[in-house]
């Protein structure tokens, strides 16, 4: 009797254990998509501040143009 137990908590246990590992696989696949995103995010962050840099920079060009064309007041 008492092996029957044995085996059927062994068997608890390499069913736990399994599940586990399928669990941790997961986990890890999942820590790696949102880093992933993570990454994503900065590069579009940095897509960002180069474009308001350059929208900048057309706009004191723009400044400059008109001020030359006298469209608006110095």
């Amino acid at each position: 009797m008492t092996e029957e137990v044995d085996n059927l908590v062994l068997q608890h246990l390499r069913a736990i254990r399994g599940q586990l590992d399928v669990l941790s696989d997961r986990m890890l696949e999942l820590t790696q998509r949102v880093g992933s995103l993570g990454q994503q995010m900065a590069h579009l962050n940095v897509q960002f501040a180069n474009l308001s840099v350059r929208v900048d920079r057309i706009d004191a060009r723009l400044d400059r143009v008109e001020r030359r064309l006298g469209l608006i007041e110095a």
